[in-house]
């Protein structure tokens, strides 16, 4: 088997992981200790953590496994300081330091400029409540999203946006921007991603509306076969 199948254990761990799977694609990679396979395998674990609030001892051993120098290393470092700080898991003392040093790092390097800007922008709008700050990190990450042809990205930014847009009564710009994230992501299929955005659309939308019963269905069905932990929190919460 040659590195070009799409057989082969790393592109089989890459299709699961956009499933949601990540068990199995983290199984997958167990043997392979080629950066690209042990960067994918903490990319897997760091986001089960993100959606599911449990394994964080797994997430943070794969991150240290990483040369601590690289963009990624320092990204996905972050992003893990800035979890702890967002869902309130421990967070360690420097957690904030560590979260926007990591994220300034990154933002310096092509390959996780896009990126970087955005989860530097989440960190000041969910963390320091800084929206103004924010936006100019999200606009960064917006425009490198389209320059990139990175949907997923582009998809992500637009959801944190569009929070602002309708809470500055521009209401339908927001919702447009809510509905085309969540169309992104379907696009590339991206289970986790795809319920998050159908719970957040939803939450915008008259109780009275079919698409939001609809999407409420859609989202519940997944968060169950996932257990995405806050978005079944979110989904139990909403009103009826």
């Amino acid at each position: 088997m040659t590195t070009n199948t799409p057989y082969t254990p790393l592109a089989t761990a890459r299709r699961l992981h956009v499933l949601g799977d990540w068990d199995h694609a983290a199984a997958l990679l167990d043997a392979d200790q080629s950066t690209e396979a042990l960067e994918l395998k903490a990319e897997i674990l760091y986001e089960r953590l993100l959606f599911q609030l449990e394994g964080m001892d797994a997430a943070a051993d794969a991150i240290a496994a990483l040369d601590p120098e690289t963009p990624q290393a320092r990204l996905l470092a972050a992003r893990l300081a800035y979890t702890r700080l967002m869902f309130k898991l421990d967070p360690l003392p420097d957690d904030y330091e560590t979260a926007e040093g990591g994220y300034r790092f990154a933002s310096s390097v092509r390959e996780t400029h896009g990126w970087a800007e955005f989860h530097w922008g989440a960190l000041l709008d969910n963390i320091r409540e800084d929206a103004d700050t924010a936006k100019v990190h999200y606009d960064k990450a917006l425009e490198a999203a389209v320059q990139e042809g990175d949907s997923i990205l582009e998809s992500i930014v637009l959801r944190h946006v569009a929070w602002h847009v309708i809470e500055a009564g521009n209401r339908e710009e927001g919702l447009q921007m809510l509905r085309r994230s969540l169309h992104l992501r379907c696009a590339v299929g991206l289970r986790p991603q795809i319920a998050a955005a159908q719970l957040l659309l939803a939450t915008e939308l008259p109780k009275t509306d079919p698409e939001r019963t609809t999407l409420i269905e859609a989202a519940q069905k997944t968060a169950n076969d996932l257990n995405l932990t806050w978005v079944k929190s979110a989904l139990e919460n909403l009103p009826t």
